[in-house]
Order: structure tokens, then C-alpha cells, then sequence
């Protein structure tokens, strides 16, 4: 049987405009794009989403080369999303 390994937190996300941010991300989990480290979870579109509570958690990353990444997972204890290069970035990405 295989265990599931313990996803990092979206610890905080200062994105304003996103539906899925209220006082903290609150959508289940997030995916980080291969371009700038973008969050491909960030929504524009007005509309309101997320379970209600901020406890998301990074479901895949695609930034192969960030030293917190193995086979396209997360390991860092926990990220932050903000405005870098894009409106929505991981700000704790690191190039290995």
C-alpha cells in the first residue's frame, strides 16, 4: 500500500483579484506552472472559489528545477504566493 506523502501548505498568498483568495487561499489545492513559477490556480474571473478556509496545499509543481522540487512535487515545508514576474507566483521557488 502506498502512503500519501503530506502536501506543503500554501502558507500565504498576498493575490489580490483571485477568486480563490479569502484572507488566505482557501482552494484545495494549487498547481505551479513551468512559466515564472506561476500559480495555474490563480483565477480572474470574479468568480468566488475555494472550500471556505484557507488550508490549500501544493497538489504539483512543474518547476522541475527548483530545489524543492522531486519528480514534479513540492518539498518545501510550506510556500508563498505573490506578485513576481506574474500576478501569482510561488516566491518560494529557488533555482537548484
Amino acid at each position: 500500500m502506498t502512503q500519501m506523502m503530506e502536501m506543503p501548505r500554501v502558507q500565504a498568498c498576498t493575490v489580490s483579484g483571485c477568486g480563490y483568495n479569502h484572507d488566505g487561499c482557501t482552494a484545495f489545492a494549487i498547481t505551479i506552472g513551468r512559466s515564472s513559477s506561476e500559480c495555474d490556480t490563480f483565477d480572474d474571473s470574479g468568480d468566488r472559489g475555494g472550500m471556505g478556509q484557507a488550508m490549500a496545499q501544493v497538489g504539483a509543481c512543474k518547476r522541475a528545477e527548483c530545489v524543492h522540487n522531486t519528480d514534479l512535487e513540492c518539498h518545501a515545508p510550506a510556500i508563498t504566493v505573490g506578485a513576481a514576474a506574474d500576478r501569482a507566483d510561488c516566491l518560494t521557488f529557488s533555482a537548484s
